[in-house]
């Protein structure tokens, strides 16, 4: 299995099989400019988006016909099967941002959890919904989300295999949100990719729980 990073919250998961899915991808240019990585301009077969913002809901740029999941509930498309979970954007239970989904992905023998533009601490229950987490995808960088301490706090408790940070500020955007650098601050076991996509398998997995930094693709 391939996963390849974009920029901000985005990624493409490409199964064993070949399927394509994408996950909150940005729309180019966003935010008047603020979101600059390129265009995501793949062919996909699922598209998950967390919710409605133009940084994780640019799904124009996407080629072929693909499923798009929008929506609490469990679903079958193509080799991935998807179940996603209501959550909130802050800490006020959506009333400042709304709404938000957490993704969680099974394919090829990985679980795969996207955790959107989550803006609060999850509840014991939730963190047992996630149950055995292989890879998180996880905000850090603040502001809109879950800070570098928060973010911290959420890993320990889901203790996945592997943490991919993201929605963080970069040459490339310039949302006011913190760098990287806070959340890695004192970790062990930081691998840094001089590339944006990840290989891995069930039996590549780390035998420590690891935190992989990739390069934003666009």
């Amino acid at each position: 299995m391939e996963i390849t990073w974009f920029g901000h919250a985005a990624f493409l998961i490409k199964a064993a099989d070949g399927s394509r899915l994408v996950i909150d991808p940005y729309e180019s240019g966003a935010y008047g400019g603020a979101i600059g990585y390129g265009r995501i301009d793949v062919e996909a077969d699922v598209v998950i988006t967390s919710h409605g913002h133009a940084d994780h809901n640019g799904t124009k740029d996407l080629r072929g016909s693909f499923t798009l999941v929008d929506r609490v509930g469990e679903f079958k498309a193509k080799s991935f099967n998807i179940k996603t979970v209501l959550t909130s954007h802050d800490s006020s239970g959506g009333k400042e941002r709304g709404n938000n989904l957490i993704s969680i992905v099974e394919v090829d023998d990985l679980k795969i959890v996207h955790l959107g533009d989550l803006g609060h601490a999850l509840s014991a229950e939730t963190v047992h919904v996630l149950g055995k987490v292989h890879i998180l995808l996880i905000p850090v960088g603040g502001f809109f989300t879950i800070d570098a301490r928060e973010a911290t706090r959420l890993m320990e408790q889901i203790a996945p295999s592997i943490t991919i940070p993201m929605h963080y500020r970069t040459e490339k955007c310039s949302l006011p949100i913190s760098g990287v650098e806070e959340f890695l601050k004192d970790k062990k076991n930081v691998v840094h990719l001089a590339r944006s996509v990840l290989n891995i398998d069930k039996n590549s997995l780390p035998a420590e729980r690891q935190i992989i930094v990739l390069l934003p693709l666009r």
